[in-house]
Formats: C-alpha cells, sequence, structure tokens
C-alpha cells in the first residue's frame, strides 16, 4: 500500500509542476503561495479532528518543518517561473543528493559502493543537462539563467531537509496532525510575509485563477498520501526516493506537449542517467 501512496505522491507532484507554471501565468509568486496554502489549510480542516494534542516541543518541531518550506517554496517558485519546466523537473531531482549527503554528515550513515556510483551519475546527469546541443550561442537570458537554478539548487535542499524531518516526526505523530499545523504555519509564515513586505494582492484576480485551486488539491491529496506512507513501519525511505522521481517523467513531457520546449530527447536522456543513478543508489 505505501508503494502505491508513493506513486501516487510522485504523479502528483509532476503535475503540480505544471499547475504552478501555469498559475504564475496570472498571478505572482507570492499571490499564488499564500492563496495556495491558505485554501490547501482549509481543506484539511475537515480532518483536524484527528489531529490530537502533541508533545509541546512537537509544536515547534513542525514550526520549523514548515519554516524550511516557506522558504523552498518561495525560491522553487521563482525558478519555476522563469526555467523551462522541463528543466526545473530534472533539476528537482538532486534533491536525492542533498538527502544522501544530509544522511552522511547528519545521521553519520556511511556510502557504499553503490552509493558513490550513484551519485557520480546524478552530478554527470545534472551536468549534461547544462549541454544544449539545440542551441549554438547562449542568449542574454541564458546567461542570467544560473541565478534561477541556484534557487531550485537550494529549494531541492531545503525540501531534502523537509524529507528527513517528515520521516522523524511520523515516528510519534499521525498524518492528521503532522498536515494541519504544517499548513497552519505555512500560511502564517506567508502572511506576515506580505504583511512585513506590504505587497499588493489582487484578491478577486487571484480567486480566479483556477490552477490555484487545483494545486492546492493535488498538495493536500499528495502530501497526505506521503505522510501515510511516511508512518507505516513498512515503509522504506531508499525505495520511496525513487519512486517520487516519477514527477520528472510528467515535467517533461509537459514541456514538450503543454508548453512547446525544445530539446526534450536531450533532456530525457539527462533524466534518464540521474534515475539510473538513482536506481544504483538504492541498491544493497
Amino acid at each position: 500500500m505505501w508503494i502505491w501512496l508513493v506513486l501516487l505522491y510522485g504523479i502528483l507532484k509532476g503535475l503540480r509542476e505544471v499547475a504552478k507554471k501555469k498559475s504564475l501565468e496570472k498571478s505572482s509568486v507570492i499571490e499564488v503561495l499564500f492563496f495556495y496554502t491558505l485554501i490547501g489549510f482549509i481543506m484539511v480542516i475537515p480532518g483536524a479532528f484527528h489531529m490530537g494534542a502533541m508533545p509541546i516541543p512537537y509544536y515547534f518541531y513542525i514550526a520549523v518543518k514548515s519554516f524550511v518550506i516557506f522558504i523552498a517554496w518561495i525560491c522553487s517558485f521563482k525558478a519555476i517561473k522563469k526555467l523551462p519546466i522541463s528543466v526545473y523537473g530534472i533539476f528537482d531531482l538532486s534533491r536525492v543528493l542533498f538527502a544522501t549527503l544530509l544522511g552522511v554528515f547528519v545521521l553519520g550513515e556511511t556510502l557504499g559502493v553503490y552509493q558513490l556510483a550513484g551519485l557520480i551519475l546524478v552530478c554527470v546527469g545534472l551536468l549534461l543537462l547544462r549541454i544544449r546541443p539545440w542551441k549554438r550561442e547562449k542568449t542574454e537570458e541564458e546567461k542570467t539563467e544560473i541565478c534561477f537554478i541556484l534557487l531550485a539548487f537550494a529549494s531541492c535542499l531545503l525540501n531534502a531537509v523537509s524529507g528527513l524531518l517528515d520521516k522523524i516526526l511520523m515516528k510519534e505523530i499521525n498524518s492528521s496532525q503532522l498536515q494541519f499545523w504544517y499548513m497552519l504555519y505555512l500560511v502564517l509564515f506567508y502572511l506576515v510575509y506580505l504583511l512585513l513586505s506590504k505587497t499588493k494582492v489582487n484578491i478577486k484576480a487571484t480567486l480566479q485563477n483556477y490552477w490555484i485551486w487545483i494545486l492546492s488539491l493535488m498538495f493536500v491529496i499528495g502530501d497526505k498520501a506521503l505522510f501515510v506512507a511516511n508512518g507505516m513501519p513498512e515503509s522504506r525511505i531508499t525505495v520511496m526516493t525513487l519512486i517520487k522521481q516519477s514527477g520528472c517523467i510528467i515535467s517533461i513531457l509537459a514541456g514538450k506537449f503543454i508548453f512547446k520546449e525544445k530539446g526534450i530527447r536531450h533532456k530525457i536522456l539527462c533524466a534518464a542517467i540521474i534515475i539510473a543513478g538513482i536506481v544504483i543508489s538504492v541498491m544493497d
């Protein structure tokens, strides 16, 4: 069951990238983020009676996780607004690299031959992505693209931290508790950001942006599936990490058929190399 739940998360994750890109065509980054999280929080309120009481420290731990995601989403939404969705989807695979490094430096895990070989392939695939055979000269836009790539990498690192926290938190609390408080904190963080930055928000136009509603629905369903899977004792984080990458394929296909992006074959090759590295890294 947990494998199917993680697969559902992976598919919805890929579709969410499409919804993010579409929603940002009509609204600003902060408008999408605030209403996206607010609508998502309202959707989880009906299940709030399952949240129960938690030990006091866990309110703080979840707040830390939410703040990590608060920063991660600002980085990722700014990146996906400017980068081709297929490119962003492949760079998003780098969170596997960061998750592995966190395991080594934070949890004291050791890397075997398979893990080292897998990480090398992941790095090779990411580096090859910067080589674009269909373009002869770099435009000014491409020269500044490095800033948004760095934002994408920052988002991946922070998402890897969040994933690590999920696995730790789900040992002591249930999925309803984590999702409710996590969403509540996110709404509060984005509200404070709006107030402090004095950002002007077009409420009517943003609420009419139906991509935000679709994005919120997929977010709630996907995260619920992932939290439940994390809470199952038999779930394996290495296998989960691999299955979650299924969203990358959807991002690449969306780039081809929805956003009419070029160089899809090259991007599929890069993604294949990275996914091969992930498969090797989870081998015993």
